[in-house]
């Protein structure tokens, strides 16, 4: 397993300055359902969106160990604005196959620019004159009120062909319906994006396959060039893993002063910090193949069991401390249930589900 960087990054290090804001503002969040302003401002101070941005554009073209650890950080004060801040980095990366002119147009005012994801084809697209008439409705877009462009996902259909293509659209063409009151997760604001036959420039829009892949154009810097089933767990599962640590703070404030550990709540909570600390191993071996390069198909296939694996890990840390800590911990002001919740919830995306990654590693294995 690849050794653990010593030296802290600029990210990682502000990261843990955004955690403090975040659990600051964690019961403000469950209450309105979205991060409060605050809390967004200072993860784009810390550098999350800028980080896979482009060189070219201002970014830092960045490795997926530092955001992993940026973002576990802040899930130890808040799931919510950990969600928010990996995928406040990985959209930037899957912008970056945008043809050249596209984006200049989305970063044109900077690499701190905030882009949201809706990456599931649940719309559809034309071909028309200069580029494509685009329509959908796209519901889970987290941190959508606070977007400034979006990458939708659609099914392209003209001209006896079919295609599965991604669209770049600016703030003002899209609309924002508030259908978001999850149990877990309250904070991460994940509304309905509504577009209504909106004409988008062939220059912001590309084939889905390429970012699939990793086939980014030439002289892309190679966080661009990783197949995104190598690292589409990374962005899901490390806000997990912060819950993970911030369920065991949470426990050890509601244990303290209370006299000596019993033997079973030692136990439960030195099992629980293993799960912990193996489900941030198994993020970082991924994390540090991906920045790595040159992945073959079993690295692959092993990144994405390792990221379903360690989201099951964490979620089974949390919900053993939740057990232990009893009545104490189920209160509504416990920040121990609203960890609970939040892992349950977020480890329930379908990229983090362990069975399909781990039958395709299996057979890769077998081959």
């Amino acid at each position: 397993m690849p050794d653990r960087p010593t030296e802290p990054s600029a990210l990682t290090t502000a990261a843990a300055d955004t955690a403090k804001i975040a659990a600051e503002y964690a019961a403000e969040s469950e209450r309105r359902r979205t991060l409060p302003a605050q809390v967004v401002e200072s993860l784009l101070a810390a550098g999350f969106a800028r980080h896979f941005a482009p060189v070219a554009h201002g970014g830092g073209s960045g490795g997926f160990t530092d955001v992993v650890a940026a973002v576990a950080t802040v899930g130890a004060g808040c799931t919510s604005a950990a969600w928010a801040a990996s995928l406040t980095a990985h959209l930037p990366r899957m912008a970056a196959y945008l043809p050249e002119q596209g984006r200049s147009d989305l970063w044109r005012n900077g690499p701190d620019t905030l882009v949201v994801g809706a990456l599931m084809p649940l719309g559809r697209a034309e071909p028309v004159p200069g580029g494509w008439r685009v329509g959908g409705r796209w519901p889970y877009v987290s941190l959508v009120e606070f977007s400034e462009w979006a990458l939708v996902c659609a099914v392209a259909s003209g001209g006896g062909t079919t295609e599965t293509r991604f669209f770049a659209v600016e703030r003002d063409a899209y609309d924002i319906e508030d259908t978001w009151d999850s149990v877990g997760m309250r904070g991460t604001g994940s509304s309905t994006l509504v577009l209504k036959d909106t004409l988008v420039p062939a220059h912001r829009s590309f084939r889905r396959d390429a970012l699939i892949a990793g086939t980014a154009g030439d002289g892309a810097a190679p966080c661009h060039r990783v197949p995104l089933r190598a690292v589409n767990g990374l962005c899901f599962a490390a806000p997990v893993l912060g819950a993970a640590r911030g369920a065991a703070d949470s426990w050890l404030t509601l244990a303290s002063g209370r006299g000596p550990l019993s033997d079973t709540a030692a136990a439960d909570l030195a099992r629980a910090t293993g799960e912990t600390d193996a489900a941030e191993l198994l993020l970082h071996r991924a994390a540090a193949t991906a920045d790595r390069g040159g992945l073959d198909a079993l690295e692959v296939g092993r990144a994405a069991r390792d990221c379903a694996l360690a989201a099951d890990l964490s979620v089974t840390a949390v919900e053993r401390l939740f057990r232990g800590a009893g009545t104490r911990g189920q209160q509504h002001t416990s920040p121990l249930q609203r960890a609970w919740r939040d892992a349950h919830s977020a480890a329930s995306h379908v990229v983090l589900q362990f069975q399909p990654a781990a039958v395709e590693y299996a057979r890769l294995l077998a081959d």
